[in-house]
C-alpha cells in the first residue's frame, strides 16, 4: 500500500510503515499531482479534500486525523467509493485544557470565577467535556446546542440568555447550510449582546465568528476581551484584530501531545479495519502510545489555575503568534503561522499529570484539581 501522510500527523513513518510505503508532506502542500500511486490519504485539517483533489486518482481511502471535517467533502467520497474516517472526540480534552487555561489567566485567584457564569455555545464532544469539568469546579453554566433535543442538560437556554453570560465559549463545528448553520453565527448582532465586560473565546473554527466584526466590536469596546484560537483566512489572521485580542494563537487548542496521539491512533485503527492487517499492525499502534507526564510540584498546587497554567500557558503561544505576525510579507506570515502548528512544543494534557501525595486528598486543592482534569 501507497500513503501519503500529512507530516502534523505523529508517527506518520514510524507507526503506519507497518502499512507499506509512507510519503511525508505539509497538509497544504497536498495536490492531486502527489496522488498519482497513492491508495492512502491521511490528512489534519488545513487539507482541502474533495471531488477535485480525488477523482481519477487510485486513493481508495481518506482519513483524517481530526474530530471537525468541514475540509473534507464527504459527500464526493462516497460519490466516488473512497472509504473515509476521522476521530472524534480526539482532542476534546485538549480544547478543554485550553479554555481552562484562558480562565486561568483572565480570572486569577483568589477570586478566580466566584459570582461569574459560563456560557458554551455547542454542547459535544468538547462543550460537554467543558460543562463537566466546570460543574465540578462549581461554576455556573448556561448552555446554547438545539441539536440535542431530548438529550439537552438543565443548563440549555436560549443563545440570547448564553450571550449574556460573563464567559461565551463557541464550541461548534463550522456547517453553512440549514436551520442551524453556524457560519458567522457570532455577528454584529450577537457581538452587541455581550456584556460590557465579557470574555468570548472561539477554539472551534474561524468563520463562527465573523472576524471584521469582532474587530470593530474590540475597538468600540475597550472592556471587551477576546480570545482567539482559530481565524479566518488562515494562515493569515488579520493583524488588526490580532492586536485587539486578549490572547491569539495559531489554531493549536487541540494540539496537545496527548489528543495528536488520540487522533492518530482513532485513523490507524480505521486504516487497519479497512486494509485488513489486523494483528500484524500491532507493533504500529504502539508507536502512538504516550507515558504518564509525571507529578504536579507541591509548588503548583496552591489553587487548580496555579497548576493549569504551570501545565499550559497559552501566553506562550500568543507571543509566537504575534512574532509571526511582524513578517512584511504575507506569504512569510503564512509559513510562519504555519511552522507554530508543525513544530509545537510536545505539551501534555492535564488527566496526563498526577496530582501526588504531597496534596492532601481530603482537601479542596485535591477536589479542584480533579475536577480540573489532573489525574489521582
Amino acid at each position: 500500500m501507497q500513503l501519503l501522510i500529512d507530516e502534523n500527523i505523529p508517527g506518520a513513518a514510524s507507526a503506519f510503515g507497518c502499512f507499506g510505503t509512507v510519503r511525508v508532506q505539509p497538509g497544504r502542500a497536498i495536490r492531486r499531482e502527489a496522488l498519482a500511486d497513492v491508495d492512502a490519504l491521511l490528512v489534519r485539517s488545513v487539507t482541502r479534500v474533495d471531488r477535485a483533489l480525488l477523482a481519477g486518482t487510485p486513493v481508495r481511502f481518506v482519513a483524517s486525523a481530526t474530530a471537525g471535517i468541514d475540509h473534507v467533502d464527504t459527500r464526493a467520497l462516497a460519490e466516488l467509493g473512497i472509504a473515509f474516517a476521522h476521530a472524534p472526540g480526539s482532542n476534546a480534552d485538549s480544547v478543554v485544557d485550553y479554555v481552562l487555561a484562558v480562565l486561568a489567566l483572565a480570572f486569577p485567584p483568589p477570586a478566580g470565577l466566584d459570582g461569574r457564569c459560563v456560557g458554551i455555545v455547542g454542547c459535544g464532544q468538547v462543550g460537554g467535556r467543558l460543562l463537566g469539568r466546570l460543574r465540578a469546579l462549581g461554576v455556573p453554566c448556561r448552555v446554547h446546542d438545539p441539536l440535542l433535543g431530548a438529550a439537552a442538560p438543565p443548563e440549555q437556554a436560549p443563545l440570547a440568555e448564553v450571550l449574556a453570560a460573563d464567559v461565551v465559549t463557541l464550541h461548534v463545528p463550522l456547517t453553512s447550510a440549514g436551520e442551524h448553520a453556524t457560519r458567522h453565527m457570532i455577528d454584529a448582532r450577537e457581538l452587541a449582546a455581550l456584556r460590557e465586560d465579557a470574555l468570548l473565546i472561539n477554539a472551534a473554527r474561524g468563520a463562527v465568528v465573523h472576524n471584521a466584526a469582532l474587530r470593530d466590536a474590540l475597538l468600540a469596546r475597550p472592556h471587551l476581551r477576546a480570545v482567539l484560537d482559530v481565524w479566518e483566512n488562515e494562515p493569515l489572521p488579520e493583524r488588526a484584530l490580532l492586536a485587539r485580542v486578549l490572547l491569539g494563537t495559531a489554531h493549536i487548542a487541540g494540539y496537545a501531545w496527548d489528543g495528536k496521539l488520540r487522533g492518530a491512533r482513532q485513523v490507524f485503527d480505521a486504516l487497519a479495519a479497512f486494509s485488513g492487517s489486523g494483528d500484524g499492525a500491532l507493533a504500529g499502534r504502539a508507536v502512538l502510545d504516550a507515558a504518564p507526564a509525571g507529578e504536579l510540584l507541591t509548588a503548583d498546587c496552591g489553587a487548580w489555575q496555579q497548576a493549569v497554567l504551570a501545565c499550559y500557558d497559552p501566553r506562550r503561544d500568543d507571543a509566537g503568534l504575534r512574532a509571526a505576525a511582524l513578517a512584511v510579507d504575507a506569504a512569510a506570515r503564512g509559513a510562519a503561522f504555519d511552522r507554530l502548528r508543525r513544530d509545537y512544543p510536545q505539551r501534555r494534557e492535564f488527566s496526563a499529570w498526577r496530582i501526588g501525595a504531597a496534596v492532601a486528598a481530603d482537601g479542596v486543592v485535591h477536589r479542584e484539581l480533579l475536577a480540573a482534569g489532573f489525574a489521582p
